[in-house]
């Protein structure tokens, strides 16, 4: 979504905040349309049926017992202070519990592999193969993008597992409990960490270093922060957590290919002079050599 390049001279002023919602509402496109990118593709669902489904069936348990011990408690102290607008709070704070649980129990863990393969999967329906192959082997005979993927020949993280991120779920839970603006204000500081971590896997595939990376994402952080606010809103849906963690992953992939477009620039085409004399040749070796020409100039 590109903003108007020329406003009427009373506009003009608006054109900077046209941009940065243009912005924002680009880059929170994205964890939606990994959604439809997701279900289109019907060669992914074996990523999600083999290892996550049996880890959303958990996650519905520890939500069930959430919900069940911990969201009437928590209610009835927020409806003092909020209102009747408390159970909106209670519900957010309930689920980023679960959030916390999950996360520092199963995402880091047993996640992580299966989201490399969304995202590299995805890169390779979109013909990025040569940003890939260098990091993993690939059968590129295969007949989807899934098949094609063989074992990573370097390391392979979508999201490091972070310490600091669940710490930092726990230390800002509480903002859910001002009335009106913390729920929003908790899902968008969380969201802001959360989308950081989009492109970790582009970065490393790129061979990026620590500074470089710190680099890239100060210059995108404004588009990082409503990724990371939309894919944190899907996270806290119970039960499709970790479907959603693929959805985004998938959203994050789409938003890569669209960056490297941007900065290689449509193919450039074969230049019919690499085929003629003075190109860049190889000499068949079952053919006599060219004859020697003593030519100094």
């Amino acid at each position: 979504m590109e903003p108007p390049n020329s406003l009427p001279r009373p506009l003009r002023p608006l054109n900077r905040p046209i941009t940065y919602v243009s912005r924002a509402l680009s880059a929170a496109s994205y964890p939606l349309r990994g959604i439809y990118y997701f279900i289109s593709h019907p060669a992914y669902y074996p990523l999600f049926a083999s290892r996550l489904l049996p880890l959303s069936i958990i996650s519905f348990l520890v939500y069930a017992i959430l919900f069940t011990f911990a969201f009437l408690p928590q209610y009835a102290f927020l409806a003092m202070f909020h209102g009747w607008g408390a159970w909106v709070n209670a519900v957010v704070l309930v689920l980023g519990e679960g959030l916390v649980i999950i996360q520092g129990l199963f995402e880091g863990f047993f996640v992580d592999e299966c989201r490399v393969d969304v995202f590299d999967a995805t890169l390779l329906d979109k013909g990025l193969e040569g940003l890939i192959a260098p990091h993993r082997l690939l059968f590129l005979d295969a007949p989807n993008s899934v098949k094609k993927l063989g074992k990573p020949t370097s390391s392979a993280v979508y999201q490091p597992w972070s310490l600091i991120q669940i710490i930092e779920l726990i230390v800002f839970l509480p903002l859910n409990l001002i009335p009106y603006v913390g729920t929003p204000a908790f899902i968008i500081i969380t969201g802001a960490r959360l989308g950081t971590f989009a492109h970790y896997r582009w970065f490393d595939l790129r061979g990026l270093t620590k500074k470089e990376r710190k680099k890239e994402i100060r210059s995108r952080m404004w588009e990082y922060t409503w990724f990371g606010t939309i894919a944190m809103i899907l996270e806290l849906i119970p039960i499709l957590s970790l479907f959603f963690l693929l959805t985004s992953t998938t959203g994050a992939a789409l938003w890569t290919i669209k960056l490297e477009e941007k900065t290689r620039g449509p193919p450039a085409p074969t230049s019919p002079s690499s085929a003629v004399p003075g190109g860049s040749q190889e000499h068949d070796t079952d053919e006599p050599p060219p004859p020697y020409v003593d030519n100094p100039v």
